[in-house]
């Protein structure tokens, strides 16, 4: 193709004509070729309120019984439409009529060739069209006719760019997440004074589903009396009475210490004094490994879990700690099934600046993982949050990295930073979040107050998966 071609061609591309109705012959022609995804039958399902099992249950369009969705019509005459509305004859055109064949089913995956061709110029502006599906097979899937009024005025108008459309299942990474652990032994976990009905239910919640066996640290009178109120039995669940809080997460550590759980999961008391239990420096559970805090959350607008750390413990770290940092939460991306897990370092710029800080320890820390110092991850870094997270600002960037654009896991400068970042996901952007603290002698579980059902029980997931990945490692 030559250069004036191809300029032709873009110059095609970004604006939409229309054929007039004296410029049309019979013979005139137009096609479309388009695969069918996921997203398109659940956009249409959302659109046009069609919840057929046929079209949008993936189980049910296992069977016998499944047609396809171009095999019920509306995807299928919709394409037809687009392409007598914007190619042939374009802008202006009216429906009349449109009779339509349906013979054969389109599923996921198949690529659909639509075709319209004048037929007959019948007067009064009137036009006839033959208009056909095709799969990538060959086989006609939809043949029929369509009857319109041609446009009789010229028309060239500027392409518009359809928005990014997410569809988003409220908690289906953690779903996910959830069933991974069905195969796994349930985890003995202390529950650090669940003195609450939210924090009572999330764990025994954990316990019914075969995740978690809590043994509840507390005042036993309040545990009782959260019970009561959530309507839940504690039958068949030991309870080890504690007088209060500060006693509860010294009794839960020494369970750990003694051998007798294997998590720890946060109850109805503030993260501070559940820490200070924890990091105790001859009673706790203190490891070389710095604790550190990641949380996992299920955003809409990300295809994948994305991992934020630390929000929770580590106010300023240093390097050393942030060494730590990053190498917990690529412990947990393993355990969670990502084999090699893009780690972005973040700074408000993406070119280290000696002026400021958290940019040259991006750049160490992308060092020590050429050095070995840091394993099991892909690191780049400085990197802006907006290019850590989207292709498309990388790309504006020009940034060339394996990382920028698709990270899995997010490394703040401070907990400040992190916090608020996560905290933003959560409540402007409709996240679910799930947490967890490793460096510990055993993963804990750290709930908060505002966290929902399945926001609990994914915490919990992540902790046996941990444990059960690292016991694996082990072997």
């Amino acid at each position: 193709m030559s250069a004036l071609d191809r300029s032709e061609s873009t110059e095609t591309m970004r604006y939409i004509e229309n054929k007039t109705y004296d410029e049309i012959s019979v013979g005139d022609s137009a096609e479309l070729i388009r695969t069918l995804k996921l997203q398109d039958i659940e956009l249409f399902a959302v659109m046009s309120g069609d919840v057929n099992p046929a079209h949008v249950d993936a189980e049910y369009a296992k069977t016998d019984l499944f047609q396809g969705v171009i095999a019920h019509g509306m995807w299928g005459g919709a394409l037809i439409s687009a392409v007598l509305g914007t190619e042939l004859p374009g802008p202006g055109t009216i429906f009349l009529n449109q009779t339509l064949k349906f013979t054969a089913p389109v599923g996921l995956g198949d690529t659909v060739k639509v075709r319209v061709e004048v037929t007959e110029k019948q007067g009064m502006d009137r036009l006839l069209l033959a208009c056909t599906c095709v799969n990538q097979h060959g086989k006609m899937v939809i043949e029929g006719d369509a009857q319109v009024i041609g446009p009789r005025v010229k028309v060239r108008r500027p392409r518009i760019v359809l928005p990014e459309v997410h569809l988003h299942t409220q908690g289906a990474q953690y779903a996910r997440l959830i069933a991974a652990t069905e195969t796994l032994e349930p985890v003995r976990t202390a529950v650090v004074h669940p003195c609450d009905a939210l924090s009572l239910t999330g764990a025994l919640d954990a316990a019914h589903r075969g995740m978690i066996v809590p043994v509840l640290v507390g005042p036993r009178m309040r545990i009782e009396d959260a019970a009561k109120e959530a309507g839940c039995s504690l039958d068949g669940f030991e309870i080890i009475d504690a007088p209060h809080s500060h006693a509860a997460a010294a009794q839960a550590v020494a369970l750990v210490r003694a051998g007798k759980v294997a998590a720890v999961m946060k109850g109805a008391l503030h993260t501070d004094e559940l820490m200070e239990a924890l990091v105790h420096t001859t009673l706790g559970l203190r490891t070389e490994r710095r604790m550190s805090h990641v949380y996992v959350l299920d955003v809409p607008t990300y295809p994948k879990p994305l991992l934020i750390t630390d929000a929770a413990i580590n106010i300023y770290p240093d390097l050393s700690i942030k060494r730590d940092i990053v190498q917990n939460a690529i412990d947990l991306a393993h355990a969670l099934g990502t084999s090699l897990p893009k780690v972005a370092i973040l700074s408000a710029v993406e070119t280290v600046n000696p002026r400021i800080a958290s940019t040259l320890d991006a750049a160490a820390l992308c060092k020590m993982a050429d050095r070995g110092q840091i394993t099991g991850g892909l690191l780049d870094g400085p990197l802006a949050f907006d290019n850590a997270i989207s292709p498309v600002a990388a790309a504006a960037k020009g940034i060339v990295s394996d990382v920028a654009g698709i990270a899995d896991i997010l490394v703040a400068p401070d907990l400040e930073a992190a916090n608020m970042m996560a905290k933003q996901l959560i409540y402007l952007a409709g996240a679910d979040a799930a947490g967890i603290v490793l460096g510990a002698r055993v993963p804990i579980i750290l709930t908060s107050r505002a966290d929902s059902t399945v926001s609990r029980l994914a915490s919990c997931a992540l902790a046996q998966l941990f444990i059960s990945h690292q016991a694996g490692s082990l072997t």
